[in-house]
């Protein structure tokens, strides 16, 4: 019979199961691996990314297969993948069934109100101090009382036969901290599996000028986006004397039912928000067989200072306002530099240092002509005075952007401000408890403290010390 009792049923078995820390253990462990290789492998990437990665890694024969591989178990788009899923799901019922399967004893503890215990019982305690003073019991009531006041007590008192006795407590509640720090990651998984279903992660190239009203994902899949994106205009800026970009800037405009309803520029860190969507400024590059098809922006300023800024395509030819001298666009390079000989040579595909080619005439007869470097504004000033400024060349580069909705951030975010909260509860406070018996012992008074704490007892033991030197001082410091 008692080994029937002793028989658990399925129920039983499942309960403790997922009521096991260890079972906790394993699961945060998958977790945390399967993230490292998320990590690793670049999410939602084009697939030649990721077979250059595993390449350098693994090298270039093994690479294919550890990349269909891992593809098909879905670490390419992991944090979307059902196994990635249900392991938060797992994490998140083991959490459940854990606290409420140790929820009632701790509720026991917080609920069970301080009592007066015999003083045999307080000596026993870890936290104890004995003081003999002289005078009688009743002298040291209300000194008891202000000097459990004074260490942040309110006590309340009992008579007996073994004396009076002071007893308070203080941070019950804090043994429920933990019990807040679970629920901040119940909070935070929440939050997590609403992005994964109701978010995206994309990306959008987007050329100067053009508009887009989607991102795409993961092998091209389109995501409406409930809006236009229009790239008014982007810009690279360098470092002196450098091709290395120090910052870019896209500016942006989102078109809603036909009409402008915001503009904004990007750059880094500094992103566009618009319907709970977020645009990133992340990559550029040049749009492809676009570089010989963009438009010149130039400022002429005349010797005189009369000035007019043009728009003008390769081939077109534009006036210096107030005078007689006209210029044509002959040539154009995305990165011009000059060889020792004084040849001029284009470098790099990018716009890295644009230049412009432009021949120069007066009066139908030819002047001059020469190169303007859109990065060197000295080569901007021409023999006869005048100025022409290289502003731009627009319409041949595009802005690169990350775009994201997470309508589970904020809920991500009051799960951290609530594992804040507990994380304090559990490590900071505590559940502290003491007792104060005054008892008379021939014309001597013996006082017995008696206190407890279940978290940071040193900190405690200072104030038990603070106690035992108040009561120590006597009624109205001894007099």
């Amino acid at each position: 019979m008692e080994k029937e009792k002793e028989k658990k049923t399925i129920t039983d078995k499942v309960w403790d199961l997922f009521a096991s820390v260890k079972l906790a253990i394993i699961i945060f462990s998958l977790i945390a691996l399967t993230s490292i290789v998320g990590t690793i492998v670049e999410q939602q990437a084009e697939p030649e990314r990721n077979l250059k990665l595993l390449a350098k890694m693994f090298g270039e024969s093994s690479a294919p297969t550890i990349y269909s591989v891992l593809d098909s178990l879905g670490f390419m788009n992991m944090y979307h993948s059902w196994w990635f899923v249900g392991l938060l799901l797992l994490f998140a019922a083991n959490l459940i069934i854990c606290s409420f399967d140790r929820l009632p004893r701790v509720l026991k503890m917080v609920n069970e109100k301080v009592r007066p215990l015999p003083p045999e019982h307080l000596e026993k305690m870890s936290i104890k101090k004995a003081v003999s003073l002289k005078g009688k019991a009743s002298q040291f009531r209300e000194l008891g009382v202000s000097a459990l006041n004074d260490i942040g007590f309110k006590p309340l008192e009992s008579s007996g036969e073994q004396g009076t006795q002071f007893y308070a407590e203080k941070g019950n509640f804090t043994r429920l901290g933990v019990y807040i720090t679970h629920l901040s990651i119940l909070i935070i998984l929440a939050g997590a599996i609403i992005g994964i279903f109701f978010g995206f992660n994309a990306f959008l190239n987007l050329p100067e000028g053009e508009t887009s009203s989607v991102a795409f994902q993961d092998r091209g899949v389109e995501v409406p986006l409930g809006f236009a994106l229009r790239c008014d205009n982007f810009e690279v800026d360098y470092y002196p004397n450098s091709d290395m970009p120090k910052a870019y800037r896209s500016w942006l405009t989102v078109i809603k039912n036909g009409r402008e309803v915001m503009k904004k520029s990007i750059v880094v860190n500094d992103p566009l928000v618009y319907e709970g969507i977020t645009f990133y400024q992340a990559s550029y590059g040049p749009v492809p067989n676009a570089m010989g098809n963009g438009i010149f922006i130039l400022k002429l300023i005349s010797k005189n200072g009369n000035s007019e800024q043009v728009q003008a395509k390769l081939g077109d030819s534009f006036a210096i306002p107030g005078t007689s001298v006209r210029g044509k666009i002959v040539d154009f390079s995305p990165a011009l530099s000059i060889d020792p000989s004084g040849r001029a040579f284009t470098y790099a595909d990018q716009l890295v240092n644009p230049a412009v080619a432009i021949e120069f005439s007066d009066s139908g007869e030819k002047k001059f002509s020469g190169w303007l470097l859109k990065r060197y504004p000295k080569t901007w000033d021409l023999p006869d005075g005048n100025r022409v400024e290289f502003m731009d060349y627009w319409g041949v580069e595009y802005t690169g952007m990350q775009v994201r909705k997470d309508p589970g951030v904020w809920i991500v975010y009051l799960g951290c401000f609530i594992m804040a909260a507990g994380l304090y509860i559990t490590f900071f406070m505590s559940h502290k408890r003491v007792w104060v018996n005054i008892s008379e012992d021939k014309n001597e008074v013996k006082v017995l403290i008696g206190a407890s704490a279940n978290r940071n007892r040193a900190a405690f033991e200072h104030k038990i010390e603070k106690l035992a030197g108040l009561l120590s001082a006597g009624p109205k410091g001894g007099k």
